[in-house]
């Protein structure tokens, strides 16, 4: 017994030095580990915490879904949850700012299958891979109806919203705009998002 555990703990060692691990031992990693990590196809991507700005606006977002969206059947849950993302030939694990789940995992699972909407609040370290790389992978998702990324430093949301033909760029600016999310039967107003956040040029300095 004592050699397996060995030869795991080995084998665990081996894969963080060249930064590779197999998802079940991601999984077991991430659980006990006191820094986040994403998961792209065995490779693990160190996460860095959040700036006040970006998560006043964080919490906004899953405040304001919270309140709307108690007793419909769909629950927000924040950037703690993972959502699981089966790419062809590999699979990924992301933290999103927020997620909007109406078919849940099981309870004692750490991550999520089915996001209904997906949100990311951007900054000048992250906007890169939020809308490349993340944004490839959350819209091969089947049950993804809409992609938000939210801007930090202004009153600016995108949202990338599935029709018939395909995923749809939508711009809402200004704190009078209102973020439509029919697919949940909730809307946000863009005033909600930012309440209390002070944006400006140097809100933009965020690395999560």
């Amino acid at each position: 017994m004592n050699a397996l555990i060995d030869k795991r703990i080995e084998k665990m060692s081996a894969a963080l030095k060249w930064n590779l691990m197999t998802v079940e031992d991601y999984l077991a990693y991430e659980f006990a580990s006191p820094i986040k990590h994403e998961y792209v196809g065995g490779v693990l991507h160190a996460m860095a915490g959040a700036r006040v700005v970006h998560d006043i606006i964080a919490v906004n977002i899953i405040s304001a879904l919270h309140s709307q969206l108690r007793g419909k059947g769909c629950r927000p849950f924040s950037s703690d949850m993972k959502i699981r993302i089966q790419m062809p030939g590999h699979i990924r694990f992301y933290y999103p700012d927020a997620s909007v789940i109406c078919h849940s995992t099981p309870r004692d699972e750490s991550f999520q299958d089915e996001p209904v909407v997906i949100f990311e609040v951007l900054s000048r370290k992250t906007r890169r891979v939020d809308l490349g790389e993340k944004k490839d992978g959350y819209l091969s998702i089947p049950s993804l109806s809409v992609y938000v990324l939210v801007e930090q430093d202004s009153p600016v949301v995108v949202a990338f919203r599935r029709t018939k033909s395909g995923f749809v760029r939508e711009l809402y600016e200004g704190l009078d705009a209102i973020l439509p999310l029919g697919e949940i039967h909730t809307e946000l107003p863009l005033s909600e998002i930012y309440s209390g956040a002070e944006l400006g040029p140097d809100g933009d300095d965020d690395d999560n």
